[in-house]
């Protein structure tokens, strides 16, 4: 029996998933690793980590499944993490993780270039992506930038891994490093004009389109991973913009949101919208012919567990009896606003500056009502989110929604209610994972099915591959008076009110920069 193996090298770990040619879940395995925060702002992995973790997630994949024979494999990865590489691979220094927010300077130079390929961008480029990062290690480690051979995305490094070569995912170059598929390939002339004209030399030459073939698993990759034969790689890409590949069809008017350490929004639309609030349109990012926009929350999960976690010390087996004491909190009772800031906004403020905090404390406020707040406060920043897509005229007629939310049921009842919107979960909510719910996981099993030539193209694939959802419907906002709209707009109020003091403290003293 041939089998399809799908790696998804996430925030905290690698999850890997061994998928029969119909979509069934033949094994799976999870190996974690960690994530230093050095200094405030910043968020870092040691690219050797990701490896042994694939490793040994892909070890436990394999023999819960029986050792099948695989015939095709796909990698997804976070992004814009980027590595810096030496000629023989090496890391010349940790990976700068998506989330990292040291970049805002550079960020915000991209802005007044005024070059024509950054209206696929917003106008700019963001704090998270690739080419401001690398504008900060040329100015701010410029010894281990003359060194870096590969200056690369997370994807490019793991791909490289299976097959010994250096290809680009079209995905990652066209929505993190401003590549133009419709134009001249990599900005050789805004690069240069930001300060970093070689980096077109770092970054991979040979882009190829999600799901191509970029070359076989190498002999020792296999001998590393347990995998017999000389199996294709599929070229992969972002992990939630991946996930419109899972939901069975490629459709118009569906968005995908991925609630995990962050929330991701991701859209394909057929005509482009332009817009400061939204990321992109990028052509021919995900398909040839259309036009992919995102958006999204930098903490969201990650929120909720520094909430209960950190702050309030709760174990992750407690969690289920803190969730039960706050949902007994209703909405507005608290007299709390929690803001999401907590690594910047990603969209529609556009804002790496902005900070978390949590306003209205009391003497008398108690842990439940805290992490009740907490789980609002995330809410009305994906409401936000979605209302930049609409207003932009993004069509959006089925909201699915996928990751950890489906764990955390006052997480996810929050954020149908704050919406105001039915929401398709995939999967259904609770119980143990399922790494057939995890649309990256089997975004990435569509991926190696269309490479290895099991189907005509991606939108057959991903037919062929769809999910079980579950849907999830408001309460209504007559039957909750009206507390979520008021307590959005708070949040709007309190967002708007910090954020002179959230830029203040954001920014880096010059000894720490």
């Amino acid at each position: 029996m041939t089998a399809l193996l799908s790696i998804d090298l996430g925030t905290e770990g690698a999850r890997v998933a061994v998928f029969a040619g119909d979509g069934a879940v033949l094994g799976t395995g999870r190996d974690g690793y960690t994530t230093r925060y050095p200094r405030p702002g910043r968020a870092e992995q040691d690219p050797d980590d990701w490896w042994r973790a694939v490793t040994a997630a892909t070890g436990a994949a394999l023999a819960e499944a029986g050792e099948p024979e695989i015939a095709g494999v796909a990698v997804a990865t976070t992004a814009s993490t980027v590595v810096v590489l030496d000629e023989a691979g090496r890391p010349l220094r940790p990976a700068i993780l998506w989330m990292d927010a040291r970049a805002a300077d550079e960020s915000a130079a991209t802005a007044e270039t005024g070059h024509d390929v950054l209206k696929y961008a917003g106008g700019s480029d963001a704090v998270e992506w690739l080419v401001p990062k690398a504008m900060w290690l040329a100015r701010h480690e410029p010894e281990v930038y003359r060194r870096a051979a590969r200056v690369v995305e997370a994807v490019d490094y793991l791909t490289w891994r299976l097959t010994g070569r250096w290809t680009a995912s079209q995905l990652n170059a066209c929505c993190k490093y401003n590549h133009d598929p419709r134009g001249g390939g990599h900005p050789d002339d805004l690069y240069a004009l930001l300060g970093v004209s070689d980096l077109a030399a770092k970054l991979p030459a040979e882009v190829l389109p999600v799901g191509a073939a970029a070359g076989e698993v190498t002999a020792r990759a296999c001998a590393e991973l347990g995998i017999r034969g000389r199996p294709a790689v599929a070229v992969g890409g972002i992990d939630a913009h991946l996930s419109l590949l899972a939901l069975g069809g490629l459709e118009p008017g569906r968005l995908s949101i991925v609630c995990g350490t962050s929330n991701a929004f991701v859209a394909e639309i057929d005509d482009p919208v332009f817009t400061p609030a939204i990321w992109g349109p990028y052509p021919d990012a995900l398909r040839p012919g259309h036009w992919l926009v995102e958006g999204g929350q930098v903490s969201a999960g990650s929120v909720l567990r520094w909430t209960s976690e950190d702050l309030l010390g709760v174990d992750r087996a407690d969690l289920p009896r803190l969730w039960a004491e706050a949902e007994q909190v209703r909405p507005g009772d608290h007299g709390l606003i929690v803001l999401d800031h907590f690594m910047g906004n990603r969209t529609p403020l556009r804002d790496p500056g902005l900070r978390g905090a949590v306003l209205g404390l009391t003497l008398g406020t108690t842990p439940a009502q805290l992490y009740r707040a907490a789980v609002e406060g995330v809410a009305y920043g994906t409401r936000q989110v979605l209302e930049s897509f609409l207003t932009a005229g993004v069509p959006v007629r089925d909201i699915y929604v996928s990751g950890g939310v489906r764990h955390n049921p006052l997480w996810l009842k929050t954020m149908a209610d704050v919406l105001d919107r039915p929401l398709l979960l995939a999967g259904r909510p609770g119980g143990a994972a399922d790494a057939g719910d995890n649309l990256t996981l089997r975004a990435c099993a569509v991926l190696a099915a269309t490479a290895i030539g099991a189907y005509r193209g991606l939108a057959e694939a991903a037919e062929a591959f769809r999910p079980v959802t579950t849907l999830v419907e408001p309460e209504g906002r007559d039957a909750l008076g009206g507390a979520y709209d008021t307590g959005y707009e708070l949040y709007r109020q309190a967002t708007a009110a910090t954020r002179d003091v959230s830029h203040l403290l954001s920014r880096p003293s010059e000894e720490s920069r």
